[in-house]
């Protein structure tokens, strides 16, 4: 049984970068991502990773973040420069483990001030 852990987050001003880190536990994961939701908002999409290493990005991102592979198996981060207070939001990391499971982090609260 898949299991996903986070790391990182907090408080930054306007500008700032933070860089957020996700582990998952158990095989045949084939995806692994970063969704946020802000106050009143939907969950939306910030960066995905699937095996064979392709990536993708919310349209928002505009090039501040890079979504990675950590040195660990199944180990993802998500680098987060040039932030904005439109960026506060919990952050959650997803993994999918095949055919479709979906495992969803406990989320990780970004705030950005300026």
């Amino acid at each position: 049984q898949v299991q996903v852990v986070e790391s990182g987050g907090g408080s930054v001003e306007t500008g700032g970068s933070l860089r957020l880190s996700c582990a998952a536990s158990g095989t045949n994961v084939n995806l692994m991502g970063w969704y946020r939701q802000g106050p009143g908002q939907q969950r939306e999409l910030v960066a995905s990773i699937m095996i064979g290493d392709s990536t993708s990005y919310g349209d928002f991102v505009k090039g501040r973040f890079t979504i990675a592979r950590g040195n660990a198996k199944n180990s993802v981060y998500l680098q987060m420069n040039s932030l904005t207070a439109e960026d506060t939001a919990v952050y959650y990391c997803k993994a999918v483990q095949f055919p479709n499971r979906v495992v969803w982090g406990q989320g990780t609260q970004v705030t950005v001030s300026s």
